[in-house]
């Protein structure tokens, strides 16, 4: 094993290199760009393993706010006796806030872009981080979607550009979907997948197709709820229902879609229908509408169903409520 001592003198081990396989206990700072949701839940996630983390965002009020969840779900944890207080203290010592890219990249070994699901603002993020971060660091991208082969073309080390797509919420859900682009090299595809085993994730390396695996299978799945509900097929509470009962999901294809954000279901849906060039894929009139309508689910208050706050109550969109005679 290898150790090594924070200025805090607390000791974090690491695996040493196994088998000829690239060793991640090189990966010491980890920058990540942007705080929102899924970044703040990566922050959360790698400084409590004892990492530096260097969290970046243009603005300053949202990184307090990021700050400020993460304390609120390590404290869930805490109350759950899956954390100590010291355990706390210490992860949020690791963190530190930038508004800064070249500051937040500059001694980074590997650098976690979790922006908006947007292609344009990517390439311009990697172009960025290309000249900043160091030769030696690892660019991933949180991207749940779009191409880590064409991001990676971007950038002049390709090789070191690889998708690192964690699951909402970050410290809970297990799954890490690793992502090779055309030119990824193999010795940075084993450091993710060491270093994710590290953070206690199930780690599964696919290829770069649109939409990868996950997005794939699921949003496909979600549109074609969001059409059949659309053609007046079924409620919403109807299809959860069934789906949840039926077969066995946590939550139904609509919660999950106010969940992750009917502006991303869109967003991703389009990157499938583009890609694959099959109508097949071509987002639902009824997504779309509500997107163009700013009804995005649970981050805008409303979208199959209505959210109040401190509630917990599932309560359906007015706008789908049954018409009774």
């Amino acid at each position: 094993m290898v150790q090594t001592t924070t200025p805090e003198t607390e000791t974090v081990t690491f695996p040493e290199m196994q088998n000829g396989h690239a060793a991640f206990h090189a990966i010491k700072t980890v920058a990540v760009i942007g705080s929102g949701t899924m970044g703040n839940g990566i922050c959360h996630l790698f400084a409590q393993k004892g990492f530096e983390v260097h969290l970046m965002d243009i603005n300053q009020l949202a990184l307090d706010r990021a700050l400020a969840t993460i304390g609120k779900n390590m404290d869930r944890q805490i109350a759950k006796n899956t954390l100590s207080e010291a355990d706390k203290t210490a992860a949020m010592q690791h963190i530190t806030t930038y508004t800064d890219t070249a500051e937040a990249v500059s001694d980074a070994d590997l650098v976690i872009e979790a922006a908006t699901e947007n292609i344009d603002l990517k390439v311009k993020i990697f172009q960025q981080l290309d000249k900043l971060c160091p030769e030696h660091c690892i660019l991933a991208t949180n991207t749940s979607s779009i191409s880590i082969t064409r991001i990676g073309s971007y950038t002049s080390r390709p090789e070191k550009v690889i998708g690192m797509h964690f699951f909402n919420p970050v410290p809970v859900m297990k799954l890490v979907e690793i992502i090779n682009g055309y030119a990824t090299d193999e010795k940075v595809t084993q450091t993710v997948h060491d270093l994710s085993l590290f953070l206690g994730k199930e780690p599964a390396v696919v290829a770069d197709y649109p939409g990868f695996i996950s997005n794939r299978i699921l949003m496909p799945m979600i549109n074609e709820a969001i059409t059949a509900l659309q053609e007046g097929v079924a409620g919403v509470e109807e299809i959860d229902t069934i789906m949840r009962l039926g077969m066995a999901h946590p939550m139904g294809p609509l919660q999950l879609a106010d969940f992750i954000g009917l502006d991303t279901c869109y967003s991703i849906m389009n990157v499938l229908h583009m890609g694959f060039g099959h109508p097949k894929y071509a987002p639902a009139t009824l997504l779309a509408n509500m997107v163009q309508a700013g009804y995005l689910g649970v981050k805008s208050g409303e979208g199959f169903y209505k959210y109040t706050p401190g509630s917990k109550e599932m309560v359906v969109s007015p706008r789908f409520k049954k018409r009774t005679v």
